[in-house]
């Protein structure tokens, strides 16, 4: 059993035709997940800023801003670590206003959403912001591709990139990308085919592949009994569960 155990990739907020818990901290408890880090759904099927400011709300403000308890009752600040979505792009076409805006929220990550939010990811407004704001950035490989993602990390080699749902279907490719761009770690919570994982922890090393659920619209009981019984030493276990997403981070 890993010592301790991060969710790299959990949601909160409404999603169409479902309703999900505000509160994560229940399916968190139950199944032995000690903190994660979460987006709200706002921000991925909405308005990204009025989804923004939403998770803020429920996290206890950006971190820059508060430590305390999120607002009307909301779970505490420090389980449930804030990652917004960021839109690069010109004034007024962008969310928020410009990398400074960002950089001020003090969070540790973003994610990106070229396709649904349609802006070209690597595009002169994109490098541009991501080159001044400095922070890993959180992607799903279903708004992207493993070539835009190489020539991304080619223009900004110091870009850290989480791939969100790499799926087991595309595991070449996969490889293949995380080959060529060294600061690309993949979520596990869709490598859920036999040994998959481990042939990744072989060939990449245990320190860039992450635990990761995509819960509540993902099952997150599956990712959870698959990294407790991981073929690898403790120690790699360990590293999968927590310590290379404190590492990204």
């Amino acid at each position: 059993m890993p010592k301790l155990v991060i969710d790299a990739h959990r949601l909160i907020g409404p999603v169409p035709f479902d309703d999900v818990p505000p509160d994560p901290l229940g399916d968190m408890d139950r199944l032995g997940i000690d903190r994660a880090c979460v987006t709200h759904t706002l921000s991925l099927h909405s308005d990204p800023a009025d989804g923004n400011a939403a998770l803020f709300a429920a996290t206890g403000g950006p971190p820059s801003a508060s430590t305390a308890p999120g607002a009307d009752g909301g779970p505490p600040a420090g389980r449930l670590v804030p990652v917004p979505v960021v839109v690069p792009g010109v004034p007024g076409a962008s969310v928020p206003d410009g990398p400074d805006e960002v950089r001020a929220w003090g969070v540790r990550m973003i994610r990106l959403c070229p396709e649904r939010h349609r802006f070209d990811l690597t595009g002169p407004s994109a490098v541009r912001w991501l080159e001044a704001i400095g922070l890993p950035v959180a992607i799903d490989l279903e708004e992207t591709s493993p070539a835009q993602l190489i020539a991304l990390t080619a223009r900004l080699p110091g870009l850290r990139v989480l791939l969100l749902n790499p799926g087991y279907r595309r595991l070449r490719a996969l490889a293949e990308l995380m080959t060529e761009a060294a600061n690309v770690r993949a979520e596990i919570g869709t490598v859920n085919t036999q040994g998959g994982v481990e042939w990744l922890a072989e060939r990449f090393g245990a320190r860039r592949l992450v635990f990761g659920t995509g819960a509540p619209v993902s099952d997150d009981c599956g990712p959870r009994f698959l990294l407790d019984r991981l073929a690898l030493p403790p120690e790699g276990v360990d590293r999968i569960a927590a310590g290379s997403l404190e590492e990204l981070l």
